[in-house]
């Protein structure tokens, strides 16, 4: 039976994939400037712009999912009798997963049969687009929604994700590390490393001195953790540094046999939180623990 792939648009992947695979998508806004902005995944927001902003110091905020609108994108696929499957952002990151949820109950309580299922991807930008991309291939290929939904919830704790920002004094902007931290960081070009914990949180796992260094620590732990390489696809994410995003497609691709590299730059969503100049390494590697 025919089913619906949906995702959110924290997946981060370009709307040109989300079309060619009939992906359906739930929008997130982002507030800057008094102005809502909603993330289309780049069909119609100019992310250029965007990054310039936030490079030039502008603070943008972000909105969860509401029931509402959730309830309006499954609904037609319960009158239709399509059965769904949804890969939601992070519910560490995000009350979007929850709301989804909430909506699933809801429209349970108006049509008797409700067929969605809903994976929490404990992933952001392309972990969960990774998640959502190895979906939508295991979908083309045939596979049934039980079994995608089944591969999905075995895998998704392999998701590795290495990211490092470039300003801290974003981070301080956004609330997310002190003033003090942050005038120390920068007058010791200290670049921070994120990972994704296994309860999908965003949470500071080191600290390198300089840009350089942080780029191949994201690669070397990424070499590090990767299993079988070469049948699997790595994404690398970036906020409005494209070349340098290549440099380290190219040092991968020096040190791992490895089956594709995407580059794709971050929706607006996960830029608000990171800043101008972030960059990131997806990849399956052991259960993260």
């Amino acid at each position: 039976m025919s089913y619906k792939l949906i995702t959110d648009s924290c997946c981060d992947l370009p709307y040109t994939f989300i079309e060619e695979q009939d992906i359906d998508v739930v929008n997130l806004t982002v507030h800057m400037d008094g102005k809502e902005l909603v993330d289309d995944m780049g069909k119609s927001f100019d992310r250029n712009q965007f990054f310039l902003e936030l490079k030039n110091g502008a603070v943008a905020t972000t909105s969860q999912i509401n029931i509402g609108t959730y309830i309006d994108v499954f609904e037609k696929y319960v009158k239709a009798d399509i059965p769904v499957l949804y890969i939601a952002f992070s519910s560490a990151l995000s009350g979007s997963y929850n709301n989804a949820v909430t909506a699933v109950e809801q429209l349970k309580e108006n049509y008797s049969h409700v067929d969605i299922t809903i994976v929490d991807s404990k992933a952001a930008c392309l972990g969960e687009g990774l998640l959502v991309y190895e979906a939508a291939m295991r979908k083309a290929d045939g596979a049934a929604l039980e079994e995608v939904a089944q591969w999905l919830e075995d895998n998704k704790m392999r998701v590795h994700s290495w990211v490092t920002v470039d300003d801290i004094k974003h981070l301080e902007r956004g609330g997310r590390v002190s003033a003090l931290s942050a005038t120390i960081g920068t007058l010791l070009n200290v670049k921070p490393i994120i990972i994704v914990n296994p309860e999908g949180g965003l949470v500071p796992y080191g600290k390198v001195r300089g840009r350089k260094k942080s780029l191949s620590y994201l690669v070397n732990k990424t070499v590090e953790g990767i299993v079988s390489p070469e049948s699997q696809t790595i994404f690398i994410g970036h906020v409005g540094v494209p070349e340098e995003a290549e440099m380290v497609k190219q040092e991968l691709q020096s040190q791992l046999n490895v089956k594709d590299i995407k580059i794709y730059p971050y929706g607006p969503t996960i830029a608000s939180h990171t800043g101008f100049g972030s960059l990131s390494i997806f990849s399956l590697g052991e259960e993260r623990r």
